[in-house]
């Protein structure tokens, strides 16, 4: 049976091609819209966590009140051994101190005299210590634009933007003025050893990076670290454990502006309302989807079924009974499904393949946008990927001949077979 009902579906192009067609249609954008967001998820989490946040972060209760105006005053102190302590207590994860400053850079000319200068953010990291990981961590290699990655102290890399507006040469000395940790005036002299772009908005205006040794010393912060952060050694964002990792810690420190505390990453900045948005938005855009779309192929297994009603009259009126002309569209709408699902699937999990891989560059709708987001989306392909066309592609079109089908049973033989004469 099945079988006769392929080659009739092959053999009438009427009734297999635009509905295989609309099947196809919709479950490869379902796949696509739903690959994408999970892209544009997690590369938010991804880049939140390397650059500011990690997976984990210990700062002081007097530093986290205040975290957005960069209170270095408050920082850990003896920050190598509270270091010292994590990677003891936590060997699953990789900790690493971490310094934001801000200040004005100033380029002087052959004279000494400025020759071009301008505000920056930055942060100082571990670029030039044994066996540290945050060059490698921060993508820099990747990022650079120009010159080379820092190798000896004093070198800084700043936004490749930046030092276009301004105007400097790889090589020239800049000057960081700004305050120390104490509130005193800090002037440190570094040479310029490359640009930089990581094809994130905020980051690539007016950012600077340094050797956090470096940094300390210019702002008077000998064995001091604004952060220190922890990454999980697979890379990958785990809510449950930094939670329980976080709730263990923070259980042994004293309270008080100089007692530390650890914090997730989704405790920071407002990142997990952030993400909790974005996945309800998500969610809810692809549900809106799905449903429009199941519409859709409803409508078009119903409007097939109502122009077959002179054929339905035909085969009843020879003797088929009403059960078996009704399991034969069901099956007919199987067998459609089918198809456009597997062809839709296919189609939508290479397009997402390329997202995935490529990406797509939305820089031009980035500009001025102050969101920790890559200028280069890119999709995530999940097991849930594989299925989801399944709601579209095999269920709207099921219940669309479903339905359709039904009338044969409400309607009489007869007039099912005079419609063959209209």
């Amino acid at each position: 049976m099945i079988r006769f009902l392929l080659k009739g579906l092959l053999r009438d192009h009427h009734r297999s091609f635009f509905p295989v067609l609309i099947v196809t249609m919709g479950v490869m954008i379902t796949i696509v819209m739903h690959t994408f967001m999970d892209g544009m998820a997690d590369e938010m989490v991804r880049n939140m966590a390397r650059l500011e946040s990690g997976h984990v972060k210990v700062v002081t209760r007097g530093y986290e009140e205040i975290m957005s105006q960069i209170p270095n005053d408050l920082a850990i102190r003896s920050a190598d051994s509270v270091l010292a302590a994590l990677e003891m207590r936590y060997p699953q994860m990789e900790w690493t101190p971490r310094i934001k400053f801000g200040g004005l850079l100033d380029f002087p000319d052959s004279t000494g005299e400025t020759k071009a200068q301008g505000p920056v953010l930055g942060f100082a990291a571990d670029l030039l210590g044994a066996g540290s990981r945050e060059v490698a961590r921060l993508n820099l290699a990747d990022a650079l634009v120009q010159g080379r990655l820092p190798s000896a102290p004093n070198e800084i890399l700043v936004s490749n933007e930046f030092a276009e507006r301004l105007g400097v040469q790889i090589g020239e000395t800049a000057t960081l003025i700004g305050s120390t940790a104490y509130g005193s005036m800090a002037v440190q002299n570094f040479t310029l050893a490359g640009t930089i772009r990581f094809g994130i908005a905020p980051l690539d205006r007016n950012t600077i990076i340094a050797d956090i040794a470096d940094v300390r010393y210019a702002l008077d912060m000998e064995d001091m670290s604004a952060e220190i952060l922890g990454f999980f050694s697979s890379t990958v964002y785990d809510d449950k454990e930094a939670d329980r990792i976080a709730a263990a810690f923070n259980g042994d420190q004293p309270d008080g502006p100089i007692g530390l505390v650890m914090l997730t990453l989704r405790e920071q900045g407002g990142i997990g309302e952030l993400l909790d948005m974005a996945r309800a938005r998500s969610s809810i855009i692809i549900a809106i989807f799905i449903v429009i779309m199941s519409i859709v192929l409803w409508n078009t297994g119903l409007m097939s079924g109502i122009r077959r009603y002179g054929e339905l009259g035909v085969r009843l009126a020879i003797g088929e009974s009403h059960g078996h002309v009704y399991g034969t569209l069901i099956a007919e709408s199987v067998l459609v499904g089918i198809a456009g699902t597997v062809i839709g699937t296919a189609i939508g999990l290479g397009i997402s393949y390329f997202l995935q891989e490529v990406g797509w560059d939305i820089s031009g709708m980035m500009r001025g946008s102050s969101v920790m987001m890559s200028n280069v989306i890119r999709a995530r392909v999940t097991p849930a990927a594989w299925v989801i066309g399944l709601i579209p592609g095999m269920a709207a079109t099921v219940l669309g001949a479903i339905f359709s089908g039904s009338g044969v049973f409400r309607r009489e033989t007869s007039r099912l077979f005079k419609e063959l004469e209209v």
